[in-house]
């Protein structure tokens, strides 16, 4: 209907809702853009403008951050504050850039860890943490706040830092209107409620609509399939059913039905995994693409730019380089001219000679041919140029961890997945729907791409349902990972006292999913209860109390298996006593195990500060000798091994030259082992007598047994099944009351055994908070309580600032995977002994902690402390070279960035705590200026 056709009472009426509509904010905000807004984006910003906090729950690139930037023009259009908050300092940068952009510098400021720009802007952007950290001071920044944006919120499913989400969203002044801006969830309404709960009135707002449709791909050999039948939807934007394509089935089982023997041998060799490629490409018109093919194949059929999701660092800087020997170039003239350009002014700041160890030249080369890799090992500047020349369209492939997903805009036209399976920490495992979800919506640019496209490429044995299944899934669920710390009581304690924490702990999201999880369990109990009542039937024996006779034949099976267990613990104890007697240059025979056989000792395992077994390592565990095999092999044994005692068979010198990582070192002294001790025969163990044989209760309970009447029932074996099955069911039972009861109020009671530690060792008075608490208010991270110890009992007093820096990257370091072969090289005299006394400090805390039932493995407690990082640190500290101190360690430069820039939050948070004007509060200072140089300092904005 247009203005023409319409009577003049419905022509008064639309003028009447028009001038409405431009009397509000949203109207001059509209104009801002050269686009008109997704309904969802209009929904939510009325629902600010109405006063109502919002959850806004959308996929990747539609867009939820219009509705961020309308609550930072509400709050300049009102007069107040708006904090802007990230999960990374990456995203804060951008984030900064872009209303700098809209609002000039001077209304906006930045707030990361390590940096502070414009901090009085009425606009600023910060790490999540730090808002936290300004709550818990009172921080008068907060005086005049009106909104608070939480971008990518969802993250507060992170195990290690989710708990920071909840404790801003629980501790925001009531005052304060929240903006939740979230991937796509499938549980928005359940948070959305908990929202309502602690925050008050909120409205969840869901898009499950991409804004660029999505279409599916496997890449095999020189076809590409697509995931689906063309008819279905796969845009994602209707409810159309969506079957798997035929072909791809159909190609899929012939290809797995093929059997190929990887061991096949050729001339008596192994055939090698490229000539395996070529033959498995001669017998089938199937295969897995390199790299090179992939990135050819997706030029030549536009869909680049392209980001492709490789798990792995080593992967992404492997495929650049393979891709640069394949001759790919993806760049004319004009385009490589503008990015040496581009790169040669945003790196003019770093020293030529560090150029050369940061790999600038083998970069700048495969930027210019418009290839470049991305991930968390890089130089944030290089990773920020990548970024940069991706979005301008001067870098067409990246390959990149999947670290890229987590909101770095930085959409493509096509995402690769080469497979479907990474490594998370400890194994192997499948992706998650969400994960893929999180990967594939980098597809697609608005207002440029028709349509994005997400490409997985064939691999041997992938099941195409299984992969419409990951693609199909689009949501995960939201899950709390909150759990409260040291730090976080001593501040809550110092606010609210310890009744108002509990009851404020107790509103967490956390606590909100746990209570609602006990209704599900309920039902089950009962459920079990009546099975029961089945059972009891079932058991019932005409010539007695059944009941009474399993149990005594469960207490004669539980008292067997006691008693092996004690023999298994004598037995362990004795084997731990004798490795703890052992000394370098001994040599033993390794009794089982991968490893059985003669071995050198070389080192005996019990590193220094741990040579208590009540404080560094479980007496179970025992010590872990590293030990050279008569095979070469130098590796570090465990318990498991030594099954027996063992003794030193002869005794042998270890040269002060041995080095366990070179080859010929291992070599020449395992042929002096075979020399000097191979002709020695170990003795064998005697078994020992069983302690069952002699055992008073288990004669006991057999007597008992055999004398009760139901001993002699012929059902007797039928009943005894019965009642193994009602027991099972009746201890399956308990343990879900348990949980019941153990899900009611848990955060609460992690909370009370918190604060008892912290009572015990006069951190905290009742309901006040000492002057050591004080100090731990003021420390923020996983080893707050070992560091607030150490400040105590004045363990790094004396310390000169580089010694010190050794000693805190133990705070804070933490190794990407266990290395046992050898132990970490530390600096010598103060710092070391420091270092031992740490791990002594931490070896008391962790026996207060399993005293106070204060769990690790829950996310609470302190872990122990990694020395890893503490020589590097030094040694920059004490001014050496990049070069230097990178080919020391063998560690990318993005990492000792990366670890050094938290080195310099934590020593800024023991100058905060140290008493001012002391030795240790001076040195930090210092050591933070020793450490903020060179490529540290130039290394990115935030």
């Amino acid at each position: 209907m247009t203005d023409d056709t319409m009577s003049p009472a419905e022509r008064y009426a639309l003028s009447r809702v028009r001038a409405a509509e431009q009397a509000t904010a949203l109207a001059p905000f509209r104009e801002m853009y050269d686009f008109e807004l997704d309904p969802f984006q209009i929904e939510a910003c009325r629902a600010l403008e109405a006063g109502k906090g919002v959850l806004v729950a959308a996929p990747t690139g539609s867009g939820k951050t219009i509705v961020g930037e309308f609550a930072v023009h509400l709050a300049l259009s009102q007069g107040r504050k708006c904090f802007y908050t990230t999960p990374i300092k990456a995203l804060s940068n951008q984030k900064y850039g872009d209303l700098v952009k809209r609002y000039g510098a001077d209304k906006v400021g930045l707030l990361t860890g390590d940096n502070s720009v414009n901090a009085d802007a009425p606009v600023l952007v910060m790490t999540t943490e730090v808002l936290r950290n300004m709550l818990y001071a009172g921080s008068q920044a907060l005086v005049g706040l009106g909104h608070v944006v939480m971008d990518e919120v969802h993250y507060l499913s992170d195990r290690f830092r989710g708990a920071v989400w909840e404790e801003v969203i629980i501790h925001l002044p009531e005052s304060v209107t929240l903006v939740s801006l979230s991937a796509t969830v499938s549980n928005a309404e359940e948070f959305g409620d908990w929202l309502d709960t602690v925050r008050g009135d909120t409205e969840v707002i869901v898009s499950e609509e991409r804004p660029v449709p999505l279409w599916q791909h496997v890449l095999a050999g020189r076809r590409m399939y697509d995931l689906f039948e063309e008819e279905t939807d796969h845009g994602g934007r209707g409810a159309a059913r969506r079957e798997v394509n035929p072909d791809l089935l159909r190609m899929a089982r012939m290809e797995n039905s093929r059997t190929y023997n990887p061991r096949e041998r050729r001339r008596g060799k192994m055939v090698r995994e490229a000539d395996r490629e070529r033959e498995r490409r001669q017998r089938s018109r199937i295969w897995t693409p390199g790299r090179p093919e992939v990135i050819e194949r997706l030029d030549s059929e536009g869909l680049l730019p392209a980001i492709t999701f490789i798990f792995s660092r080593a992967g992404c800087e492997a495929a650049v380089q393979q891709c640069l020997y394949a001759g790919l170039r993806l760049n004319d003239d004009a385009a490589r001219a503008r990015v040496r350009e581009i790169v040669e002014e945003r790196t003019a700041a770093i020293p030529d000679e560090d150029l050369h160890v940061l790999g600038y030249f083998e970069w700048l080369e495969g930027l210019e041919r418009g290839i470049a890799a991305h991930h968390a090992g890089m130089l944030p500047t290089f990773k920020e140029v990548v970024e940069e020349l991706f979005v301008k369209g001067l870098v067409k492939a990246v390959f990149a961890t999947e670290t890229l997903a987590l909101g770095i805009n930085m959409p493509a036209r096509t995402v690769v997945l080469e497979k479907l399976v990474k490594w998370n920490g400890e194994q192997h495992a499948d992706i998650t729907p969400g994960e893929y979800t999180q990967l594939t919506g980098r597809a697609g640019r608005r207002g440029i791409d028709v349509e994005g496209h997400a490409v997985v490429l064939w691999q041997r044995a992938m099941d195409p349902d299984a992969l419409a299944g990951l693609a199909g899934t689009r949501t995960y669920p939201l899950r709390s990972s909150f759990k409260p710390s040291y730090n976080m009581a001593v501040n809550l304690v110092s606010q609210f006292g310890r009744h108002r924490s509990r009851e404020l702990l107790e509103t967490s999201f956390a606590q909100f999913q746990a209570d609602k999880s006990v209704v599900g369990i309920s039902r089950q109990v009962q459920k079990n209860e009546e099975g029961l009542a089945g059972y009891r039937e079932a058991i019932e024996c005409h010539l007695g109390d059944f009941e009474e006779y399993a149990r005594l034949r469960r207490e004669l099976k539980d008292r067997e298996t006691e008693l092996a267990k004690q023999g298994a613990n004598q037995r362990r104890a004795a084997a731990a006593a004798a490795l703890e007697k052992l000394k370098p240059g001994d040599v033993i025979h390794v009794p089982t195990g991968k490893f059985a056989g003669l071995a050198l000792v070389l080192d005996p395992g019990l590193p220094a500060g741990r040579t208590d077994p009540r404080r560094g390592y479980d007496p179970h565990d025992g010590p872990r000798p590293l030990v050279l095999t008569a095979e070469r092999q130098v590796k570090r044994l465990a318990a498991i091994d030594f099954p027996v005692p063992v003794e030193a068979l002869e005794r042998m010198r270890v040269p002060k030259s041995f080095n366990p990582r070179s080859p010929q070192s291992r070599r020449d002294l395992a042929s002096a082992l075979r020399t000097k001790a191979g002709h020695i025969e170990p003795d064998r163990h005697r078994k020992q007598r069983s302690a069952a044989a002699d055992d008073t209760e288990i004669t006991r309970l057999r007597t008992a047994l055999r004398a009760h009447p139901c001993h002699g029932c012929n059902e007797r074996e039928d009943h005894a099944r019965w009642a193994e099955r009602y027991h099972r069911l009746q201890r399956d039972t308990r343990q879900l009351e348990r949980r019941i009861e153990g899900r009611t109020n848990t955060i609460a009671r992690t909370f009370d055994r918190i604060c008892a530690l912290l009572t015990d060792l006069g951190y905290l008075r009742a309901d006040e908070v000492t002057d050591d608490g004080r100090r731990l208010a003021r420390l923020y991270g996983e080893l707050d309580l070992l560091a607030s110890e150490c400040l105590r009992d004045g363990v790094w007093d004396g310390l000169g600032p580089a010694e010190l820096a050794a000693c805190a990257s133990a705070l804070v370091y933490e190794a990407r995977a266990a290395d046992d072969a050898v132990a970490p090289k530390l600096p010598t005299g103060p710092a070391k002994e420091a270092l031992g006394e740490m791990v002594r400090i931490w070896g008391r805390l962790d026996a207060l902690e399993e005293e106070h039932r204060i769990n690790q493995a829950e996310g609470v407690g302190q872990r122990e402390p990694d020395l890893g990082f503490a020589w590097p640190a030094y040694r920059w500290a004490s001014g050496h070279g990049l070069d230097e101190v990178l080919r020391e360690i063998e560690m990318p430069a993005g990492d000792f960035v990366r670890w050094t820039k938290q080195l310099i939050d934590v020593l800024g948070q023991i100058a905060a705590a140290a008493p001012q004007g002391s030795t240790v509060a001076r040195n930090a200072r210092k050591a933070v200026d020793g450490l903020l140089r060179g490529v540290v300092a130039y290394s990115s904005v935030g």
